[in-house]
């Protein structure tokens, strides 16, 4: 296969389909996310034939039963796809909203309205739910989306794509509205991601490894997020109960996610009270505690490095550091954190106003747990991901932030004078 002129071609297309999109109307995007969940509810048997198939290649070559996990199709996971899909149908389309509109001594009335990207480009791991995900958010968003997964879930994918043309084509919409990349050939992803003529943004889903090399190589705006290294910060105006209830679910209510808690930080005045229950919590959920001297000298833990502080653990491990004050915890969170979501524990309410105002990361937190930093949570109804960039789309991007706005002038005649 020539991959360049392969890629080219589902480029021309996805361009020509997102146009049509632009005239889809709400009603259609709507029927064509019921028709996929349909599509998917009657194929289940089939698509778990074509699970087994990447299941089968995957311990071949020696996935771990993580990544078996996120791999695998069970008649749970299917039926939570299609209740993605009817989900996604119940939202609020935001194309054609028009906002903030006010008239000028000039005559005009100018405002702004809310249009789709164009072409979004996804390159994601492992997960097949992704492929319907992906599809439903860039479709209600009117994006046409050529979609790349992984290697590992190839005939799982092409699967699924079957159900989602299905859906496009009952409802009238054009089939390469939504383009899954057939070719494993790791190539594709250098031509989709240097495309600037038919591919308008590029989302990169996976490791820290793939995302770096798509954000290093890209000619495409991308929307990406490179670790989670999140924060709890235990303040000395804290309630200890919730902050054990909090700093115990942020971080082991699920190990391998982006918005898990890697580093606790607590109020020097509060750590001889918290740290010894915490500890005990911890180690009978086969925590790892690497901890700061004065950490150390509170609890037994290991003794964390500096390398400790700038790591995104996704494992049963976690750094504590004792700090004087907020400020103290807010400079090391300026310091090592990723950007992606930090929370403090505090019943002061301006020590609470000054985190959520100083603390740099797309999600900031006030007694609640890190793990809420999630699209679904946010009542996004799902998220093609979570941006720590600034521009554009930033936190759980969702349906509005697959979309942009453009400036709309009604005038009457109106000239400028």
């Amino acid at each position: 296969m020539n991959v360049k002129a392969y890629m080219n071609t589902l480029g021309e297309q996805a361009r020509k389909a997102s146009r049509a999109l632009v005239r889809a109307t709400t009603q259609e995007k709507n029927a064509a996310l019921l028709a996929m969940a349909s599509a998917i509810e009657n194929s289940a048997e089939s698509l778990k034939v074509e699970n087994a198939k990447d299941l089968a290649k995957g311990e071949a070559n020696g996935l771990d039963a993580a990544m078996l996990d996120r791999l695998a199709l069970t008649d749970s996971g299917i039926a939570g796809i299609v209740e993605g899909l009817t989900q996604v149908a119940s939202l609020q389309d935001p194309i054609g909203e028009i906002s903030d509109m006010s008239y000028r001594p000039s005559g005009i009335q100018i405002g702004k309205m809310r249009v789709p990207l164009g072409v979004v480009g996804i390159i994601y791991e492992s997960r097949p739910n992704v492929t319907v995900d992906a599809a439903a958010l860039c479709l209600k968003s009117g994006n046409a989306a050529i979609l790349r997964g992984g290697s590992e879930a190839a005939h799982s994918n092409q699967a699924l794509a079957k159900c989602i043309q299905h859906g496009l084509e009952v409802a009238g919409l054009p089939k390469t509205a939504v383009q899954v990349v057939e070719t494993t050939d790791r190539a594709a992803v250098g031509e989709l991601i240097a495309m600037p003529q038919f591919v308008d943004v590029i989302i990169p889903r996976g490791g820290k490894g793939l995302i770096e090399r798509i954000s290093e190589g890209a000619r495409v705006p991308v929307i990406k997020h490179l670790d989670g290294i999140c924060h709890v910060y235990i303040d000395d105006d804290a309630d200890l109960d919730k902050a054990i209830k909090v700093a115990l679910n942020a971080k082991t209510h699920r190990y391998g996610v982006c918005n898990a808690m890697e580093t606790l930080l607590v109020a020097e005045s509060q750590a001889q009270a918290v740290l010894p229950k915490l500890a005990e919590l911890y180690i009978e959920k086969g925590v790892e505690l690497r901890g700061c001297e004065k950490t150390c000298a509170i609890i037994q833990a290991n003794a964390a490095t500096e390398e400790d502080w700038a790591t995104e653990y996704l494992a049963p491990i976690l750094s504590i550091k004792v700090v004087a004050d907020v400020n103290e915890a807010m400079d090391h969170i300026a310091e090592f954190s990723s950007g992606h979501t930090e929370s403090i524990i505090t019943e002061n309410f301006s020590t609470s106003r000054r985190f959520l105002a100083e603390v740099d990361s797309s999600s900031v937190m006030v007694n609640a747990s890190t793990r809420f930093a999630d699209g679904f949570e946010y009542g996004l109804g799902a998220e093609i991901g979570i941006s720590t960039d600034k521009f554009h789309a930033r936190g759980p991007v969702g349906l509005e932030g697959l979309t942009s706005q453009k400036w709309i002038v009604l005038g009457d005649g109106t000239i400028r004078g």
